[in-house]
């Protein structure tokens, strides 16, 4: 396992599943063009082999201080229509709110990857908010 996650202003987006090249590249593709409002999630791809099929407590043990959102590109984010990313809410130690285990998941369509991003980057919304639109597969898909 390697011992660190790349440390950035931008929001990480690991790619933790490698067994389909062609599926990851259109996954990245639309992961970084902007979509019709112009609006792109502003993430720092990492694509090394490295991080292959790590869990999402591995991935919570190496994020970087202070962040508090990483993105998952997994098998399933790679298989699954719509291309649901893992996004995986980093809470600090001292909030009361926190889960125990002191992150949470979210399945997020592509599609719906800026919308995400840029407002919990910027504090414009918070986590539950987004847990609230999620759809009834647990998929947020935009507003």
């Amino acid at each position: 396992m390697p011992k660190s996650l790349p440390q950035t202003e931008k929001t990480l987006l690991i790619r933790t599943d490698f067994s389909d090249q062609a599926a990851w590249e259109a996954l990245r593709t639309a992961a970084t063009t902007p979509d019709e409002e112009d609006f792109v999630a502003n993430v720092h791809v990492v694509d090394d082999p490295a991080y292959s099929d790590l869990t999402t407590e591995q991935i919570v043990a190496l994020a970087p201080p202070g962040d508090s959102l990483v993105i998952v590109a997994d098998k399933s984010a790679l298989t699954a229509p719509g291309m649901p990313l893992l996004a995986v809410m980093l809470f600090d130690e001292e909030d009361e709110d926190a889960p125990e285990q002191g992150h949470d998941e979210l399945r997020v369509a592509v599609e719906g990857l800026s919308a995400i991003e840029n407002n919990i980057s910027i504090g414009n919304m918070d986590w539950e908010e987004f847990v609230g639109a999620a759809d009834a597969e647990g998929v947020f898909r935009g507003f």
